[in-house]
């Protein structure tokens, strides 16, 4: 076994398999609504796919809910806070946009808790302390979600990135997913400051 990975490595996939397994059936209904709210106010395509790295840095391909509009250079909508409506801000808010990435989740490509998974053009930007966050398979939600989600700073989310990495376990799994509960409920750290979601990563020095 590499020195990287842990006997709770084994153990946490297979409570990955059985909670996308189950969420995905009980939640079918939800997911189901979810997708056909998104075609009306968006219309399609109702998945968003786009490949990010994970684990080790081999990239996948992450499904969630469309949030935004298509990019419109004739109607100006380039920008995320041109392209992000309403019913786009609600959808990330009670975080219903996730529900297909609970199929990376069972497939493997991610987990339920880790580092969410960031773009690839990212990859060449980090430090090799902060690269050290693919050490694990990316997550639905994470450490750095649960302290501040969009509204820290770069290096923060990635600090709490690595401290993951070195203390994961199933309190601290258990303790994060009860933390994005009540994150969500409470709509914590949606949008940065000046952004309709997150700044992108080298923009502002960061």
């Amino acid at each position: 076994m590499s020195p990287r990975r842990r006997p709770y490595d084994l153990v946490k996939r297979g409570l990955d398999i059985a909670a996308s397994a189950i969420a995905l059936v009980v939640l079918s209904p939800v997911i189901l609504v979810t997708a056909i709210l998104v075609v009306f106010r968006l219309g399609r395509p109702v998945v968003f796919a786009q490949p990010r790295p994970g684990r080790d840095g081999r990239v996948f391909t992450l499904y969630k809910f469309r949030s935004m509009r298509a990019v419109g250079a004739r109607s100006g909508r380039v920008s995320d806070a041109d392209r992000l409506t309403p019913f786009g801000v609600r959808l990330r808010a009670t975080s219903l946009d996730e529900l297909p990435s609970l199929w990376n989740v069972l497939r493997g490509d991610m987990s339920v808790v880790g580092p969410r998974p960031l773009l690839v053009e990212y990859l060449d930007r980090y430090t090799p302390e902060q690269a050290r966050r693919h050490e694990v398979r990316p997550g639905i939600t994470g450490l750095a979600q649960v302290n501040g989600r969009n509204t820290i700073s770069w290096d923060d989310k990635f600090a709490l990135d690595v401290r993951y990495v070195d203390r994961r376990s199933l309190g601290l799994d258990l303790r994060i997913v009860i933390a994005t509960i009540g994150s969500v409920v409470r709509r914590d750290g949606i949008s940065a400051e000046g952004h309709a979601t997150m700044s992108r990563f080298g923009e502002d020095g960061g």
